[in-house]
């Protein structure tokens, strides 16, 4: 038994990366005065398909890092990427007033987004990607409606297991009708 405790330790110590997204400094006026306290969205991620975002508050800057570290750690999901390195199609994505728009990049195309997309690609570790966030530029909603898109994502294996399929039919129909798109063209 305890050798299953100790591999349950080691699997936990791999290498998480943490982003700090946005901290907010909340005031609340009560009887005596004003209590200021601060609040933290931070993102977690192992650079290879595992990311999660949690948010906390506390009465100080570090404590209310923790609470937002520990839950994004428990709140982590896998997403499936094209050859380790960007998304399988384009996806939208929304969350209250944020929308998203999330789209595949060829190699060598790097990040291009912008503040809390940003670092969420970054802890997931793709490396190509194009996204636009549309709407509002609420951390927390566009940390929302990233998720939305990230999560409605389905690589190839997960469509021909719905499917009942396999793989390789489901990827090269998608081929084969643009080859007869352009025989009909010529």
């Amino acid at each position: 038994m305890s050798q299953a405790v100790d591999r349950r330790k080691t699997e936990k110590k791999e290498e998480l990366v943490e982003k700090l997204v946005h901290i907010n400094r909340v005031a609340k006026t009560v009887k005596g005065g004003r209590t200021m306290s601060f609040a933290a969205v931070v993102v977690v991620g192992d650079q290879k398909g595992r990311v999660g975002f949690g948010s906390g508050k506390a009465a100080e800057v570090p404590e209310a890092i923790t609470k937002a570290t520990n839950e994004a750690k428990k709140n982590m999901v896998r997403i499936p990427l094209r050859e380790g390195r960007t998304l399988h199609h384009d996806v939208h994505g929304h969350y209250g007033a944020g929308k998203v728009i999330l789209r595949t990049a060829p190699a060598g195309t790097g990040v291009i987004a912008g503040g809390p997309m940003r670092a969420i690609f970054e802890v997931l570790g793709v490396q190509d990607v194009v996204a636009k966030s549309l709407g509002s530029n609420n951390p927390y909603n566009m940390i929302k409606a990233t998720f939305d898109a990230l999560l409605a994502i389905n690589s190839p294996r997960m469509v021909a297991a719905k499917r009942g399929k396999k793989v390789g039919d489901i990827v090269s129909r998608r081929e084969g009708s643009a080859a007869k798109v352009e025989k009909e063209e010529a």
